[in-house]
């Protein structure tokens, strides 16, 4: 969990930002991060590979470069890869002790999906930085800590979001396996041994929404990632992630993203 201590006496002192629209042959040389660097992935795959790990990446992932650390990136040709970055110093209102070690504000790696909110913010930070407008230091220095505000109540809540109950991790861990099939209460009573009417009280009580919502959850976002990746039409996605009906996935979609699947599908 993101503690809100991380956050609460930085103000970034941003150095740069760009929109990256990579082209077939853009390329990260391998190098070292100068200050600290949030990227955001709205479209596309790349292959970062950080202190020598290497970690494949796609739309709606975040990654947190901290100071000092190796870097080097790829895109994919048939799959250009497009994000938001920003280049900051976390400067701190209070003066760090000796003994305190210093923290990254994020993990390298989070994947929190595309929010139309955390998109919007990135578009006015772009706009205000590339205008350069009277006050702009100020204005893009106020949005980027929004951007930080938001991005750690997305991890804080995935990270709490794991249940407690281990019956209850089994039946995600489950979900997220078959979420294609047709899945009921009373299957994924009986990966736990559990009475249908308690399972799907107990599973309400530790995830905060029931079973089936949980369900359409976990369908939309692999559908989302389906049509983002191209060559497959909305019915077909649907199928794909266990939609009987495509206006009930049309449906719970917009409900969940705020948006149509159709948005989704890569302009040619």
């Amino acid at each position: 969990m993101i503690e809100a201590m991380v956050l609460d006496d930085v103000v970034p002192h941003i150095t740069d930002h760009v929109f990256i629209k990579c082209t077939p042959d853009w390329r990260v040389w391998e190098s070292q991060v100068s200050g600290h660097e949030l990227i955001y992935i709205i479209k596309g795959k790349a292959r970062y590979t950080i202190n020598g790990i290497e970690y494949e990446i796609e739309s709606g992932d975040l990654l947190y470069l901290n100071e000092g650390d190796i870097v080097e990136a790829v895109t994919y040709p048939q799959n250009l890869m497009r994000c938001f970055t920003v280049n900051f110093t976390p400067r701190r209102l209070a003066p760090k002790k000796a003994a305190d070690a210093e923290e990254s504000i994020f993990p390298i790696l989070t994947r929190i999906g595309l929010r139309r909110d955390v998109v919007s913010l990135f578009r006015e930070l772009t706009a205000s930085w590339t205008e350069r407008q009277q006050g702009y230091i100020l204005k893009t220095r106020a949005l980027l800590m929004l951007i930080l505000h938001r991005l750690s109540e997305l991890i804080a809540r995935d990270a709490d979001s794991t249940p407690a109950d281990y019956r209850i991790n089994r039946i995600t861990r489950y979900i997220s396996a078959h979420y294609a099939e047709k899945l009921t209460v009373k299957v994924l009573a009986r990966q736990v041994n559990l009475d249908e009417n308690y399972c799907g009280h107990l599973f309400k009580r530790e995830m905060g929404m029931t079973i089936h919502q949980y369900i359409t959850k976990v369908r939309v976002h692999n559908a989302e990632n389906i049509l983002q990746n191209g060559g497959c039409k909305i019915h077909e996605a649907a199928e794909l992630c266990g939609f009987s009906d495509t206006f009930h996935f049309y449906k719970s979609f917009k409900t969940l993203r705020g948006y149509p699947p159709s948005r989704c599908i890569p302009r040619k």
